[in-house]
């Protein structure tokens, strides 16, 4: 069996929780600003639980987490 190669750009945008669940950052926040609420940006802010439906792909992807 060979050694699995980590998807590098997933990587790095994923991280593993103590419970072993994938948390993210919400997208949307780069940039055209001025014309999105101080509310919506704030909340963009926070961290995401990658959802279940996509978990098994990111299993895959990032055999190593």
């Amino acid at each position: 069996m060979p050694k699995l190669k980590t998807n590098k750009s997933a990587a790095k945008r994923f991280k593993k929780t103590g419970t072993g669940k994938l948390k993210r950052m919400k997208a949307y926040k780069s940039h055209i600003l001025t014309k999105k609420s101080a509310k919506r940006k704030r909340n963009l802010r926070k961290a995401a639980i990658t959802d279940a439906t996509n978990v098994k792909n990111m299993k895959k992807i990032l055999p190593y987490l």
